[in-house]
């Protein structure tokens, strides 16, 4: 169970603090005072600007703006965006890479940048997912120099269009005509990453100019080069399929075994063991650099055109060396001696055997991605009460590993332990003295598997307003959307070691991890040098089909609202209310043997799908400065990219026929929101809200079974026939129109999803002239949600959250800043979560523990130009540590990756 964390001493300061703040405004506003008008800036600046944009909104919205994401020591947008309330990150490399908004995970999240959809895809390790072929965007391409302002929209209007049930993102970079006549920022910063003991360089820039009234150029540059140091250990799942053969050197089939040790054995085999108990150590270098280019033009007071070019590109390489045992192999299992053992629960958690085989692993990837946005928008006003928006623009990321290549090498026989009774941080394992020596080791594996994907939008839309007086304004508009996206994946037509040897091809690494001795590592160099790297001969490298497919989706949408700005008795109500057609062609091409002839032939699966989306977004002014809302809409996400895939295979086993893989016939996720709010505004630097929510989910994505026949599906009789024949069936009953059983994903059922948010901002005036340097900024949300998850034939399986849910997502920032001086303090919590509802291996679900970040950023003014700045990133060296199975909670994951301090100066004109 997750407990608010929030302390009553200090919930009792912030309340009292913030009825101190009411009742002094209030007196003011009574006595009808004239002061002068103040104007905040700095951090404290950017966090009213927030707080303005959330009581201006017509709907649930929080913001952040450009000081606020220069004020901490944030990698990337994703590290930003963590301290909105409901929102929680998951990291790649010890960097933010996704979010989840209110317990819907990064499918569910719709970006935009500069009002125009955008998608960006990175590469992982295997242990967060790899290459990243769904709808979640990846915030790590980004440094966040590049963006002025953020809104994260958690409820939905007709204008703002379909595509999210989490949240729409909005992500915005700087206007030149509404900045200084000249400006000039450089921001030049040294890090150092204290477990990579590495020295990184980081360096923004901004040019901003106005020529005349009429124009604007602006230009910003960013470039950050970072190495990180990621270590620690992993098992790859448990399981408990393969046996033993024996303790202590008798088997449960030997005469001789006493019948304590029989008991041992059988205990050994019945309890899960670790598939591949491992030390892991990768080092990954990030090279982050961004330009983004605006050029404004105002002919008129009533024309506003604006040409936008971003470009990002994220390059690195992660060298990952492993040491492990080998416990996921039938054939080495069966021949294990174990001398000593430790069960708890059902889990073996130490384990000493005596003949087991050690193997090391190298692998080497090389990444990049690439992301271009190219967008003209506009505005003008025919009149005082009819305008114009437009916009048209394209947006394209381009991720590629031409480079993952693994050499793996296996000594047979030298003996291990594992110990996993300790935390996951505490884990030890040890081998024998024969795992360290060449001339035990044989080269087992060489693979190489260079891999991509790609995302483009184009969109062109227009939207139309007209004041009817000063009240009532009816909006409407057409936007088109094109949105491609494809994937690939090539390997060795045999991944052995294809006649290389081990021999003299190694070097010693030192990790650090365990008994802190080196291990015998497979040298890449020679073996490039031998052509691994070729495309040519037996390293001919042969499309991998399963992962080489495209999805194409041609969208129109129409919206009318209606937006109103009036009372209702004497009290200020404001809102709208509209409608929102959409209408969306979908293709998704694979591979098929169309002909029967053995060979493979795209093919494309047409889909089409249309909806009316309605929503309502209601503000009131119940007393002054208290603003109560209510929304309600209907939204929808569509499948996710690897669910589409036009990958359907089928297979013919005696009178068992079925169709496996992907399902381009798939519907989107469709949820009935609602959103009640209660904000108070004590003051312009001080607020209270509390905002209730909750999502009716109509369906869910997840594999399923059912009856198809081929036919339906598309699927070439050709296919279906050379199945049938191979099995020996006869065509009478077996054939394109026969029924078959599909296990593929479908739109299962749906659940509702609940919760609310709690936010509190402040400062400390009430304690006197010292305590208005004094401020803070806090949040705390609570999510909860049932799914139904069905099994092959149908039936509930397990009841369990959604996948990347965690219950509480909980953040905080104290600050103290004065003309000079700026600190701050921020303390980010997420709760455990799931990733996989089910599990594998016979482990029921997978999970990964809550999280608790801790940063630090200060600043000192030097004068009215130059600025100081000192930031530690991760102080506690916060982990990140994953489990199997829900109830003995087996250790999959654990991974650190350091504390990071930079120093930093500022110069702005």
């Amino acid at each position: 169970m997750n407990a608010i964390k929030i302390k009553p001493i200090f919930l009792a300061v912030v309340l009292t603090n913030q009825a101190w703040a009411a009742e002094n405004v209030q007196s003011e506003s009574d006595d009808a005072k004239v002061v002068e008008e103040v104007v905040v800036t700095g951090f404290r600046g950017s966090l009213v600007n927030s707080m303005n944009a959330k009581r201006n909104a017509t709907g649930v919205v929080d913001a952040i703006f450009a000081e606020d994401i220069a004020e901490f020591p944030d990698n990337n947008l994703a590290e930003s965006l963590q301290r909105i309330p409901g929102v929680a990150i998951s990291r790649a490399g010890g960097e933010g890479r996704q979010i989840t908004v209110r317990g819907l995970g990064p499918g569910f999240t719709r970006v935009r940048i500069n009002g125009m959809d955008a998608m960006s895809s990175t590469g992982g390790t295997d242990a967060i997912g790899g290459n990243n072929r769904g709808r979640g965007f990846d915030f790590n391409t980004f440094s966040s120099d590049l963006i002025s302002n953020t809104l994260v929209r958690k409820t939905n209007s007709a204008e703002q269009g379909e595509g999210s049930l989490g949240a729409t993102v909005d992500f915005e970079t700087a206007r030149p005509m509404d900045m200084d006549d000249m400006t000039l920022s450089v921001n030049g910063n040294i890090g150092y990453n204290e477990q990579a003991e590495s020295v990184d360089p980081k360096l923004a820039v901004l040019f901003s100019k106005q020529f005349s009234d009429t124009f604007g150029a602006l230009f910003s540059v960013s470039y950050a080069d970072r190495e990180i140091l990621d270590e620690g250990n992993s098992t790859v799942r448990w399981e408990n399929t393969y046996n033993a053969g024996s303790y202590r050197g008798q088997a449960l089939d030997d005469p001789d075994i006493s019948p304590e040790d029989a008991a041992s054995l059988t205990a050994i085999n019945n309890a899960y063991h670790p598939r591949i108990p491992r030390y892991d150590s990768y080092t990954h270098t990030i090279e982050r650099t961004g330009l983004a280019t605006t050029l404004q033009w105002q002919p008129t007071d009533v024309t506003d055109l604006v040409l936008d070019v971003l470009f990002a590109r994220h390059d690195s390489t992660r060298n990952e060396i492993f040491m492990q045992g080998v416990g996921n192999s039938s054939s080495a299992y069966a021949g294990y001696n174990y001398t000593d053992y430790e069960i708890q629960g059902n889990s073996l958690v130490y384990g000493n055997i005596s003949n087991a085989d050690a193997q090391v692993e190298n692998r080497f990837d090389e990444l990049s991605t690439t992301f271009t946005q190219f967008l003209l928008s506009g505005s003008h006003e025919f009149s005082d009460r009819f305008r114009l928006n437009a916009l048209l623009g394209t947006s394209k990321s381009e991720f590629e590993n031409p480079i993952q290549n693994t050499l793996i090498a296996r000594a047979n026989g030298v003996g291990m332990t594992w110990d996993y009774r300790g935390d996951s941080a505490d884990t030890l394992l040890t081998w024998g003295d024969g795992a360290y020596q060449e001339s035990n080791y044989e080269l087992t594996g060489i693979r190489q598997r260079p891999q991509g994907t790609n995302n483009e939008y184009t969109n062109a839309s227009f939207d139309l307003a007209f004041d009817l007086n000063d009240s009532i304004t009816f909006k409407g508009g057409l936007t088109g959307k094109s949105f491609d996206f494809d994937t690939y994946q090539s390997r060795y037509g045999s991944e052995g070691a294809n006649g290389l040897s081990i021999t003299g091809n190694t070097f010693f690494y030192d990790s650090g991890l365990g008994e802190n001795k080196a291990w015998l590592v497979p040298d890449r160099a020679p073996f490039i040098a031998a052509g691994m790297l070729s495309g040519q001969g037996a390293f001919e490298l042969i499309p991998r089909e399963r992962d080489t497919y495209a999805i194409g989706e041609d969208t129109i949408s129409l919206f009318a609202q209606m937006d109103f700005n009036t009372e209702f008795g004497d009290m200020p109500f404001f809102g709208n209310l509209g409608l929102q057609y959409f209408d969306t062609d979908q293709s998704s091409t694979g591979w098929f043997d169309v002909d029967g002839d053995g060979n493979n032939e795209q093919t494309v699966f047409e889909h089409s799908y249309d909806d009316i989306l309605p929503s309502l977004n209601l503000s009131l002014e119940a007393m002054e400065n208290v603003i109560l809302r209510f929304s309600a809409s209907e939204g929808i996400t569509r499948a996710g990219l690897s669910s589409l895939r036009a990958d359907q295979g089928v297979s013919v086993n005696g009178s068992s026929y079925t169709i496996t893989g992907g399902n381009p016939l798939l519907e989107p996720t469709k949820a009935t929101s609602f959103d009640f709010g209660v904000e108070l505004y004590m003051s312009d630097t001080s607020m209270l809200s509390l905002t209730a929510f909750k999502k009716n989910i109509e369906s869910h994505v997840q594999r399923l079974r059912d009856q198809k026949t081929p036919a339906e599906l598309g699927i070439p009789a050709s296919e279906v026939d050379e199945q049938c024949t191979a099995a020996a069936q006869s065509p009478d009953n077996c054939n394109v129109n026969a029924l078959f059983d599909r296990s593929v994903p479908l739109n299962g059922p749906g659940g509702d999803l609940h919760g609310f948010e709690f936010q509190v901002q402040g400062d400390f005036s009430a304690f006197g002239d010292v305590g208005q340097y004094f401020g803070y900024i806090a949040n705390y949300t609570y999510v909860k949600t049932q799914l139904a998850y069905l099994n092959d034939k149908g039936e509930i399986d397990v009841v369990a959250d959604l996948t990347n849910l965690s219950d509480v997502t909980q953040s905080a920032t104290f600050y103290f800043e004065n003309d000079t001086y700026s600190a701050r303090l921020a303390w980010v919590d997420r709760s455990d979560y799931l990733t996989d509802a089910r599990g594998r291996n016979g482990n029921v679900q997978h999970g990964t523990y809550g999280t608790t970040n801790l940063d630090f950023s200060s600043s000192y003014q030097i004068n009215d130009n130059f600025k100081l700045s000192f930031d530690i990133n991760n102080l506690t060296n916060e982990g990140d540590d994953q489990w199997v199975d829900n109830a003995d909670h087996r250790l999959s994951y654990y991974h650190e990756t350091g504390t990071y301090f930079s120093l930093g100066l500022q110069y702005k004109l």
